[in-house]
């Protein structure tokens, strides 16, 4: 075959290339249904966003597969994450929805975690969002003072979750004197134990679903914000610090940058290791689109929730780069968040 023969077998491979696989995807995904599992009860923030991306994704994939969501809550986040690296199918028909200190669980060295965060298939996250700890008001916990001076009962669904972390981080680093109760299912029923009184508050990533399942919360004043676990003071509550001012050192703040690091990818999503590529790529595009469809946002609006997303593709360079941080920083974020 002389020179320019070569030219243009290459040339036509390069143009058939996009509708093959175009073609692959058709005819893997028509008349399938994708499984979406969650890591949290079956109300909540996570299944809202969950149910409304399974009502627009499959229109941006080819062979416009139907969508299932099922509820895996337990261990904060490590029962559905665990059973996404380890049994799930790999062939490109489940996914999952996290909480979002699953993908650093492996850093902190806690007991039954079963999976390399890098190697799963990030397809992307839905939000970005501060972190604070909330107290309901019948407690006698108003200010971060409060936090250091008295003992302060949370809710939490498991270690793991951002709602056991956030204390212990508290605890250990700055004194203060959190107690976590980790009976419930999910936030949602943190939620209902502090309308119950059997706990005074719920720390983690929340004030978007509390716009959305609890307004009247914030327009009745039935919450205070002792603290915001979050770089910067959140402009809802401008009167609340955040912890990074109280970060005395480079160390601490070192700690602090890697542990609300998952703030900037709330809501992560991700297929399986082993995935096929093409369909991670499929699936990644899929996302994309949706959380950019006017119908999917004007769902969103309509439910008051939230999206600030990040790609799937800067969500594995930004963890990549957590995994790859000086030993001592990693060790001492370990320490706080309850590794070791």
């Amino acid at each position: 075959m002389n020179l320019s023969a070569k030219l243009f077998a290459g040339l036509l491979c390069a143009l058939c290339a996009g509708p093959v696989a175009a073609q692959d995807a058709v005819d893997f995904y028509r008349g399938k249904t994708i499984r979406v599992v969650i890591s949290t009860g079956a109300a909540g923030g996570y299944a809202e966003y969950a149910r409304l991306l399974a009502a627009h994704m499959g229109r941006h994939i080819a062979g416009q597969p139907g969508f299932v969501v099922e509820s895996m809550p337990g261990a904060g986040g490590l029962r559905a994450a665990n059973y996404l690296y380890t049994q799930a199918p790999q062939d490109g028909a489940t996914f999952g929805i996290v909480h979002s200190t699953v993908p650093l669980m492996p850093l902190w060295g806690g007991p039954g975690v079963r999976f390399d965060a890098l190697k799963f298939n990030w397809l992307g996250s839905f939000d970005r969002v501060d972190g604070m700890c909330i107290a309901w008001n019948t407690s006698p916990v108003k200010t971060w003072a409060d936090l250091l001076a008295r003992d302060f009962s949370v809710g939490s669904s498991g270690a793991g979750s951002e709602m056991e972390v956030f204390p212990a981080m508290l605890n250990r680093l700055f004194g203060a004197k959190i107690k976590v109760i980790s009976s419930y299912k999910d936030g949602t029923d943190v939620y209902l134990a502090m309308e119950r009184g059997e706990v005074e508050g719920r720390c983690g990533g929340q004030l978007t679903v509390i716009k959305s399942t609890r307004p009247d919360w914030l327009t009745g004043h039935k919450i205070s914000v002792p603290i915001v676990v979050s770089p910067q003071r959140n402009a809802e509550f401008p009167d609340s610090p955040s912890i990074f001012e109280f970060a005395q050192d480079a160390a601490t703040r070192d700690i602090l940058n890697l542990v609300t690091l998952s703030q900037t990818m709330d809501r992560p999503v991700m297929l399986p290791p082993n995935a096929p590529a093409a369909r991670v790529a499929e699936l990644r595009a899929a996302f994309d689109a949706t959380l950019a469809d006017p119908a999917f946002r004007a769902d969103i609006e309509q439910k008051s929730l939230h999206v600030d997303p990040t790609r799937g593709e800067d969500m594995a360079k930004k963890l990549a780069g957590a995994y790859a941080l000086p030993a001592e920083v990693i060790a001492g974020a370990r320490r706080f968040v309850g590794g070791e």
